[in-house]
């Protein structure tokens, strides 16, 4: 069970404040919203964040869509310093359906940073749309496929097939949801790939750093990323939503 799992690294151990939530394996629900970017209109309180701030965890997202989490605002590289998510370890404030998101390029008169608030849906969003331009670059031409008026290319899909949506289950080979997921997933015509987070380290590991990105714990498996979506839990309904998300996404 994940009571045996290995030890998280001493960076995840500072992201108490990051993790919120709780899931369980076989509850038919979902800890954290799917779909969605709609803003959230309850706000949070002020914060001033300075480079000597203590207890800093910022969270930049790359080229390719993947979060990285760093204590410095030195450390974030120069092209992803524009957009930066700020948490303050120890501060619940953040943490939950409304994030802080600062421009490192930017600085008040004080030395502070100016800081907006984003819905977390919406800072999601903003990897994903990443990943989704990234597939799109990268993958091949379909075979047969329409050419446009006037014979420039291929006609752009309205949406990408279901066979094009990729799903990571995070579990293990007891658990009975984790198959019942799979066996869903499959039955839609989505590519399963599977992790057992009992039998590899690795994957035990990069189940966590996606859990802790998403500001997301539990107890229990399965864990299923559908194209960056975290979902806790099997849940049919949770699922379809996602995979409705992923299909009304950028086309592959």
């Amino acid at each position: 069970m994940l009571g045996r799992l290995p030890r998280v690294s001493s960076l995840a151990l500072l992201v108490p404040a990051l993790l919120a939530g709780a899931w369980a394996c076989g509850r038919d629900r979902q800890t954290a919203p799917v779909g969605s970017a709609a803003p959230i209109s309850k706000e949070l309180p002020p914060l001033v964040v300075r480079p000597d701030t203590p207890n800093l965890l910022l969270t930049w997202i790359d080229e390719k869509g993947e979060f990285h989490v760093v204590q410095k605002p030195a450390d974030v590289p120069p092209a992803a310093r524009k957009t930066v998510r700020v948490v303050v370890a120890g501060r619940e404030a953040g943490t939950g359906q409304r994030v802080y998101v600062a421009d490192l390029n930017e600085t008040a008169p004080d030395g502070s940073y100016r800081l907006k608030t984003m819905s977390r849906a919406a800072w999601d969003e903003l990897g994903a749309s990443r990943r989704k331009a990234r597939l799109e670059a990268l993958a091949p031409p379909t075979p047969g496929a329409s050419r446009a008026p006037g014979g420039g290319g291929p006609a752009p899909s309205a949406k990408p097939s279901d066979s094009a949506i990729v799903a990571i289950i995070y579990g293990a080979d007891w658990c009975q949801p984790c198959h019942q997921a799979e066996r869903y997933l499959r039955s839609k015509g989505v590519a399963v790939i599977k992790k057992d987070v009992e039998e590899s380290q690795a994957a035990a590991s990069e189940m966590r750093q996606k859990l802790e990105r998403a500001g997301m714990r539990g107890a229990s498996i399965p864990v299923i990323d559908v194209m960056g979506r975290l979902l806790v839990g099997f849940s049919p309904r949770a699922l379809d939503a996602a995979l409705s998300a992923a299909r009304s996404a950028t086309t592959l």
